[in-house]
């Protein structure tokens, strides 16, 4: 039986004593669960002292090195170690209760003698001990083998391998991480060592335990001279080290050296490091000289020397790294102060395109840029040298620090081109971080590759204010949106296929299909056992269901009409948006039409945004709604049977995506959930993750989703409400070309050129669009109590005095400041005006309110966004949309927040009418539910969940080099 079978088939047994006999593995002190370990030692000290080089032996002529090694001298140096260890362990586990300490010992017999020395000195202090007994002839392959177990083992602090020489090579000492070295043998421990840093690093036990020694002597040891014998390896380098700093003369020798004999005449001490039998002849050394012998064998008593063991010193020893290293583990856990090292930028004029500036600045690895932001070594998953995937284990580990500032980024109603909100937050970020030199995060959504090769382009931000590199922001990225279409879609095919089945099999068949029997035996799966327990159902043995129970558990008995749940693509398909499946002979004529939507309008990446952790995903995942049965009931994910899967599916999706700006400021990008269906924010994980890192007197910034009518209330009322976050500020994007837009200007077209009024000054258009959208957005934000500050994205054809006015009219209306930001131009030092205002801004009191209670009705909470954010005079709803409802409210989800599904291009649901629309009704003519995501959505005039590709789609630009593989013309 292999090593690692014993290993894990041992978690679970009780404690073995000692007295047991060895099977390899063992476990002492250790709780249950925890992996056994120990080993021998047969290191010993041995003290010559000589009357004279005559021979003289007697030992009580001799002069001792300090008091006998036996005797009480030795003994307290002993006690003395054990006492201070375990001060520092007392010290340790007050502010930490939960440590153990644990100790793992590699070694390649079953020699016990060591773990008995060991085993002693954990006792004594409060430590654990792990043996693992390796094969005496051990590959090196399976040394590191368990080497690399114990370096992820969090539960392990030090690592101690009783190895053979031969077995200690340089891939083994250097496969173990440093930090758990605590017998400093890897190449780091002794290059600090040797410099004389050893804050982070250890010096060995057994050269510690030497010194220790020495300094007994009964005459000081500085200036005299010591012969080191056998010490070519770690140990004797670290030795040499030592004895040096303590001012000794070290000669270094071969035991098999000729001059040996004349080497030991000259020495004042003599420290023998060989392994094996080495015998110094009592005629050359001289009066006084101390012999230490740290070898395997013992010299004979023949030649008067006094012997005593050194294993025990250098045990207690070790367990003072062991301390020392949990001390340090500790200490890491805590909230680290950042290092961040700006990236230098020389903006260019005129301003190149968005991918020849992004691949012209060089990132920081991101193992760098984790380590410089507090992140620890285990808490990172790199995707390539430039991205990394970031675990939730950090929110535990820091759960105790304050969060820093919370900023929203959300702008007016934006003409299609859009106003720049992206932009702004890096732009803003970098501004913080790299000029302020405060600690601020930015929060994104990823991309859909819709926009990416449709109209819009990249999301990465442009000019001087991108997160780099660009291309892997836009492409694929970490995978998250290809998991979110795999998990989509498995449900979609769960759908089809369970009606299928139930329609083409009597109940007793499709039982036996469902609940097979495995080897002789039938088991229902967790997942069935929960459906039953939803059922009333609290049987579980299989063939003890009755008939009827039988049926009521096999059959969801979907009504196909009533099926809600649609397929997904990443890519805008117009012709998906309406299709027939079923179409083959081998569905048997089960043909419905359904349709696809595009991939981040899935509910599937609306949970993704809100969840709070992996568990809160799975809860969601699981109470998915996906159609109603023909008696009207809601069939869900779990009533299919497929929610686990899609938590698996899902597992690294919720990780958020570790990236950079241009000026090295580190981003989340996480999740992009629909902005005209869902809440269109980046997830709750990824702000909750960076308020953390930032500290106390740091930023995040995130961005909303579409104008502040849209994204920045649903940010309030959706996600607030699932993170229990509250903002600090409002930052309100704004443009001339916008606000001349809603002051009156002509219409504004994608792909076609702007008007002349839109190059041209024009104040009057400017402050017409102030005075309605600029005002009214604003207006919104104070409706929330949360201070806004209005950031004007300027560019190149907007003249000095129409910037002057939007500030002016922007302060008049009710923000706390409003600057012109140049962060397309310059980076960040063109947003150091803005990064200014809202840090003044972040120290005033917040007076956060939701827009309504959740206790609210739901036709109340639609007419309250309606008439309070939009400026309807009131709503009017369908007969299908009043019949939902009432619907909604029977099934017990009348207490959803609402998530209004509106065109973004006006704050009516006419896009053509901008400004401040006035007297309107707002029509509902149909309301859905993402149940697993948590709001209703009314659905305001027509909205379409699958974008159509242009005439001149953005892919007609984009190419590949296939020698240097470069991309082009990516934005």
């Amino acid at each position: 039986m292999r090593l690692s079978t014993l290993r894990h088939a041992c978690r679970n047994l009780p404690t073995p004593s000692v007295h047991q006999p060895r099977t390899g593995v063992r476990v002492f002190g250790l709780a249950k669960r925890s992996l056994p370990l120990g080993h021998s030692s047969n290191s010993q000290l041995l003290l010559r002292a000589a009357s004279s080089i005559s021979g003289t032996t007697s030992a009580e002529k001799a002069p001792k090195l300090g008091k006998q090694t036996d005797g009480p001298g030795y003994e307290n140096t002993i006690r003395e170690n054990v006492q201070r260890t375990k001060e520092e362990m007392v010290a340790l586990q007050r502010g930490h209760p939960a440590l153990k300490p644990t100790l793992a010992i590699i070694q390649a017999d079953e020699d016990d003698r060591l773990l008995e020395i060991n085993k002693k000195m954990a006792g004594k202090i409060g430590l654990n001990i792990i043996q693992i007994c390796l094969p005496r002839e051990c590959t090196e392959d399976e040394i590191i083998e368990e080497v690399l177990k114990l370096n992820e083992d969090p539960r392990v602090h030090g690592v101690y391998l009783h190895l053979p020489p031969a077995s200690l090579t340089s891939r083994v000492l250097n496969t173990l991480r440093p930090e758990k070295d605590v017998d400093g043998v890897s190449d780091l421990n002794v290059g600090r060592l040797v410099r004389g840093d050893m804050s982070q690093g250890f010096t060995p036990p057994l050269a510690n335990a030497v010194m220790e020694l020495l300094a007994r002597h009964d005459t000081p040891m500085e200036g005299r001279t010591v012969l080191v014998v056998g010490g070519e390896g770690p140990l004797g380098v670290a030795l040499q080290c030592l004895m040096q700093r303590r001012g000794m003369v070290v000669l270094n020798s071969r035991r098999s050296s000729e001059g040996l004999q004349k080497q030991v005449m000259q020495a004042n001490a003599v420290v023998l490091l060989a392994a094996g039998h080495m015998d110094v002849p009592p005629t050359w050394l001289r009066s006084g000289t101390a012999v230490i012998h740290c070898g395997s064998a013992l010299m004979t008593e023949d030649h008067g020397m006094e012997i005593s063991g050194v294993g025990p010193l250098t045990a207690a020893l070790r367990m003072q790294n062991v301390v020392q290293s949990s001390s340090r583990w500790a200490q890491a856990q805590q909230y680290r102060p950042w290092t961040l090292r700006s990236l230098k930028l020389q903006p260019l004029s005129p301003v190149p395109s968005d991918i020849e500036i992004s691949r012209a600045q060089t990132p920081k690895p991101v193992d760098q840029l984790a380590q410089e932001i507090g992140l620890l070594q285990e808490e990172t998953e790199a995707y390539g040298r430039t991205k990394a995937k970031v675990r939730l284990s950090l929110l535990d580990r820091l759960r105790e620090q304050p969060d820093g500032k919370y900023v929203l980024v959300a702008g007016i109603t934006p003409t299609p081109l859009g106003e720049g909100k992206s932009t702004v937050v890096i732009g803003l970020v970098q501004a913080l971080s790299a000029h302020l030199k405060l600690n601020s995060f930015a929060c994104l959504r990823q991309p859909s590759q819709g926009p990416t090769f449709g109209v819009k382009g990249g999301a990465a931000g442009g000019g001087y204010a991108q997160v780099i590199p660009m291309e892997e922001f836009n492409l694929h990225l970490t995978g998250d949106i290809h998991a979110i279409t795999a998990a989509n879609n498995l449900v979609a095919a769960a759908i089809d296929a369970r009606m299928l089945h139930e329609a083409t099999q009597k109940d007793k068949a499709l039982y036996s299909r469902l609940v097979p029997s495995v080897n002789g035996v039938r088991r229902f799966s967790p997942i069935q056992i929960a459906r039953l327990r939803r059922l009333g159902i609290s049987e579980i043995d299989p063939s003890a269901l009755t008939p009827q129970e039988v049926s009521s558990f096999v059959r969801l008995d979907l009504d196909p009409a009533k099926v809600t749940w649609q397929r997904v693509v990443d890519t805008n398909d117009r012709f998906l948006r309406k299709i027939t499946v079923g179409q083959a002979s081998t569905e048997k004529g089960h043909v419905r039409e359904t349709q696809f939507d595009i991939a981040v309008a899935s509910e599937i990446m609306a949970i993704l945004a809100l969840a709070d952790g992996l568990g809160d995903m799975k809860t969601r995942l699981e109470r998915m709604v996906v159609g109603s049965s023909r008696s009207g009931q809601p069939v869900t994910a779990e009533d299919l049977g497929v929610s686990g899967a899609l938590a698996v599916l899902m597992k690294d999706a919720i990780k958020p995506t570790l990236m950079q700006t241009l000026e090295g400021s580190p981003v989340f990008v996480h999740a992009g959930p629909f902005a005209n269906i869902a809440h269109g924010n980046s997830s709750v994980l990824a702000d909750k993750l960076a308020l953390k890192l930032v500290g106390e007197d740091g930023f995040v910034v995130t961005e909303a989703g579409f104008g502040a009518d849209i994204g920045m209330e649903k940010f309030f009322n959706i996600k607030c409400r699932a993170s229990g976050l509250r903002p600090n500020v409002v930052v309100l994007v704004a443009t001339v070309r916008a606000l001349k837009m809603h002051g009156g200007g002509p219409n504004v077209s994608a792909g076609s050129p702007l008007p002349r009024e839109y190059i041209d000054e024009n104040l009057s258009l400017v402050a017409k669009g102030c005075s309605s959208n600029l005002r009214k957005q604003i207006q919104i934000a104070h409706l929330f109590g949360v201070p806004v500050v209005v950031a004007l994205n300027v560019f190149k054809t907007d003249t000095q005095a129409e910037i002057d006015l939007v500030c002016q009219m922007a302060k008049e209306s009710g923000a706390s400041d409003a600057v012109p930001c140049h962060h397309w131009a310059r980076g960040g030092r063109g947003s150091v005006e803005l990064a200014q205002a809202v840090k003044q801004a972040g120290s005033q009191p917040s007076h956060f309110q939701f827009l309504y209670s959740q206790e609210t009705p739901i036709v109340e909470k639609i007419r309250m966004i309606a008439q309070k954010v939009y400026g309807a005079d009131d709503i009017e709803l369908s007969p299908e949309a009043q019949a939902k409802i009432d619907y909604y409210n029977q099934q017990g989800y009348g207490k959803l927040p609402i998530c209004m599904a509106k065109t973004h291009l006006s704050l009516s649901h006419l896009p053509e009418k901008k400004g401040t629309p006035t007297g309107f009704t707002l029509p509902i003519r149909d309301i859905r539910a993402s149940i697993g995501a948590g709001f209703i959505y009314p659905l305001v005039g027509t909205m379409s969940t699958m974008p159509g590709l242009p005439t001149r789609p953005c892919f007609y630009d984009i190419d590949l080099d296939p020698v240097t593989e470069e991309i082009t013309g990516l934005f």
